[in-house]
């Protein structure tokens, strides 16, 4: 395993992105992940159950909800050919895709 740091640890210094990826720096204080420039012309192929409609979505036009079940895991969109609302579920390697596409995602939690 590699543990090369992807910044100096001991300077403090973060590197910026780079001028027109859209990616924000982060707050300096907060201690989460580093950004990972994700290209704008990320498409994902989707399909209307409604319409059956297919065609291609930008990450911006779909949801990802991961839930503590199968059941509660899913990604929405709405179809742009009738309008309807799609819910579809969401397995492990979806959840890939659509997170390392740059899809917007909503962690549920359970009451506790």
């Amino acid at each position: 395993m590699n543990r090369t740091p992807l910044f100096p640890a001991d300077t403090g210094v973060r590197p910026e992105a780079p001028t027109g990826t859209g990616i924000r720096p982060a707050s300096r204080s907060a201690a989460g992940p580093v950004p990972v420039p994700v290209p704008a012309a990320v498409r994902f192929r989707a399909a209307c159950p409604d319409c059956r409609g297919r065609f291609e979505l930008a990450a911006a036009a779909l949801r990802l909800a991961i839930g503590a079940t199968r059941r509660t895991t899913f990604y929405t969109f709405t179809c742009p050919e009738c309008g309807a609302s799609v819910r579809k579920p969401a397995g492990e390697r979806i959840i890939e895709l659509l997170t390392g596409g740059g899809v917007r995602t909503l962690r549920l939690h359970t009451a506790l």
